[in-house]
């Protein structure tokens, strides 16, 4: 862990005092060594499921895959930020990469916690670095207003969940994932603990985002710069998630019984959100109402708490994670050409630009679980245990699947099919630094296809 960990630090003191010309290349260059060193964990060699470096930290089959995704991140944002980033001055760049290189190391300290108050704490402080990149290099005037929901939601959701520590720790005299697994189920009758046990996932389910505390997701996506996008995407989401999991394990035996309507406005989030998607001009804000898609599912996986349902749910949040980040980098590309993200703006692309057709048709079939991509088995493993927890769900996972993929193909045809729109005159044609990009997103996820078991989590 310290061998990822101090780079990573050393990474802040680099970037300032490198020289300009070398600022990009270098910190790509360390941040992707970075990367390739963290995918030692997933080489696991510990019998008892944590692999333990001090009484704080430690990593087990579940944050493995999450704290290599976001490793696997920073070098991919620091290439997709290249570009839209070289007019600033070079104080503001550095501030930049800087502000990226915070989020991945209070992302590191989260996902391999122990003590649930230093997770709380990780867990608040990546809102820092993520708002000053939306409000300070968002796109459009609203990014203030953006922030604010981002800020208000996520600090609102996230107290409750303070004082249901502080309780906890008065209760049962240990935070630690450790050792709380050895105490005595908590006998939890009075309305005042169904409100703590509340308050205890409240702040995971507005970070998934849960339907209904989701609107500063659409927003903040829609502001963010390239780079704000990505981090919310693939990594930030998956920390609502990865809490969910570790929380829902040690609430026991309430959760049963009190997690019924969260599953239910899970599961209906899938289908309102996916037709939110199919009426969308908007095309990163489509892209955002697929996430809450797709993070509705990856809830009632969670809440139903079944060996299957965890699995499902791990494998998804992965897969999403690429996934998506991926696909706001190709929207990225088009908005750094035709300066809108109007979608009946920038349509017929694929004339003009080929091969960038060829990576939005992957991403766009990744989105959609095509076999035989990690998309579909997290999808299927969860939708089976919905199943066998409940068969009337098929009706409404079945549906969602359906809606999925009708606005996937919508997304694809809009942008790159059709006649080229008169007002587009000159286009850059596509650089060999995107190509890398979107090949650093999709060729992992290609690869996990031969190797699923990295993605099993707790079930093997």
């Amino acid at each position: 862990m310290l061998k990822i960990l101090l780079p990573t630090i050393l990474l802040v003191p680099t970037t300032y005092l490198l020289p300009s010309k070398w600022l990009w290349p270098l910190t790509l260059m360390h941040s992707l060594l970075i990367a390739l060193l963290s995918l030692h964990w997933t080489k696991w060699s510990s019998e008892t499921g944590w692999s333990t470096i001090n009484a704080l930290m430690a990593t087990d089959p579940l944050s493995t895959p999450l704290l290599v995704l976001s490793c696997w991140l920073l070098p991919l944002m620091i290439l997709a930020s290249q570009n839209h980033m070289n007019h600033e001055p070079i104080t503001r760049q550095r501030t930049y990469i800087m502000l990226l290189i915070f989020l991945q190391i209070f992302l590191i300290m989260a996902f391999s916690a122990t003590e649930l108050i230093l997770f709380y704490v990780m867990f608040e402080a990546t809102l820092i670095p993520t708002l000053l990149i939306i409000t300070r290099w968002g796109n459009q005037a609203e990014r203030l207003n953006a922030g604010i929901y981002f800020l208000f939601y996520t600090l609102a959701g996230s107290l409750p969940l303070l004082v249901a520590l502080l309780l906890l720790q008065n209760s049962i005299g240990t935070l630690s994932l450790l050792t709380m697994q050895y105490t005595n189920p908590m006998s939890l009758v009075t309305l005042g603990d169904k409100l703590w046990w509340a308050g205890c996932l409240m702040a995971f389910l507005v970070k998934m985002p849960l339907y209904g505390v989701h609107l500063w997701l659409p927003k903040a996506h829609v502001e963010a710069p390239i780079a704000g996008s990505m981090v919310l995407a693939a990594v930030l989401l998956k920390l609502g998630g990865y809490g969910m999991m570790r929380m829902v394990t040690n609430l026991e035996p309430l959760s049963k019984e009190l997690c019924y309507p969260f599953i239910a406005l899970a599961l209906w989030g899938v289908i309102m959100t996916g037709s939110i998607c199919l009426r969308q001009t908007d095309l990163k804000s489509l892209i955002a109402y697929s996430s809450v898609s797709h993070m509705g599912l990856v809830a009632a996986g969670i809440l139903i708490q079944t060996p299957w349902g965890f699995t499902g749910a791990l494998i998804l949040m992965i897969a999403h994670g690429l996934t998506s980040s991926a696909l706001f980098c190709l929207a990225n590309t088009n908005y750094e050409r035709t300066h809108s993200r109007t979608m009946v703006l920038a349509r017929g692309l694929q004339m003009v630009l080929p091969l960038m057709a060829t990576w939005w048709f992957i991403a766009s079939l990744a989105n959609l679980a095509l076999p035989p991509l990690p998309n579909l088995m997290g999808e299927l493993v969860i939708i089976s245990s919905l199943f066998a927890w409940s068969p009337w769900t098929i009706a409404i996972t079945g549906t969602g699947t359906l809606i999925t993929a009708g606005y996937s193909l919508y997304l694809f045809l809009m942008t790159q099919r059709g006649p080229l729109t008169n007002h587009l005159v000159f286009l850059d044609p596509s650089h060999s630094r995107e190509h890398l990009l979107i090949t650093l997103h999709l060729v992992p996820l290609l690869l996990l296809t031969f190797k699923p078991e990295l993605l099993w989590g707790w079930l093997f």
